[in-house]
């Protein structure tokens, strides 16, 4: 079993709990995104918006209804809990955050950098040891305290 499939019971925000009207620190559930310090910017940002676009899809609830400007056109919602992108080693990070059963995870591995054809990207990964695994990034959802205790005073991704 795979440290992210520890956990049966989903990781997301219920319907009631959604509330767009409050600041973004009073949510019950922290999202960051820590991406590899020493990637280059279009790498940096690639391995974020993946591994973000990997999170939205699987915890519930992220993502605030859409909204209109003053002429009608729809803009898709955003996370209405917010969103970090900090910077740091995002190997060590992953590791500490997928301990953890009420914590999600979704990483961006290097490997996925390095194909242009996803299948290509999964028989790779595949023949790689968990331990030889290299990350640009991690995307974690998980309880306020214990998010912030994880990524603590790390910076924003410059």
């Amino acid at each position: 079993m795979t440290d992210e499939l520890a956990s049966t019971a989903p990781i997301g925000f219920a319907s009631e709990e959604i509330d767009p009207t409050v600041s973004t620190r009073a949510a019950r559930l922290k999202w960051v995104v820590v991406v590899d310090r020493d990637l280059p910017p279009g790498r940096a940002v690639n391995a974020a918006v993946c591994a973000a676009a990997a999170t939205q899809s699987s915890v519930a609830g992220l993502l605030g209804e859409d909204a209109a400007d003053a002429e009608g056109t729809v803009h898709h919602g955003l996370p209405w809990s917010g969103c970090s992108i900090l910077a740091a080693d995002a190997a060590a990070l992953r590791a500490k955050a997928a301990s953890y059963a009420d914590t999600f995870v979704a990483d961006m591995p290097a490997l996925a950098q390095e194909t242009l054809v996803y299948a290509d990207y999964r028989a790779a990964l595949g023949k790689t040891a968990a331990e030889d695994v290299a990350y640009c990034a991690v995307s974690i959802v998980g309880p306020r305290n214990r998010v912030g205790k994880l990524v603590g005073k790390l910076p924003l991704l410059p």
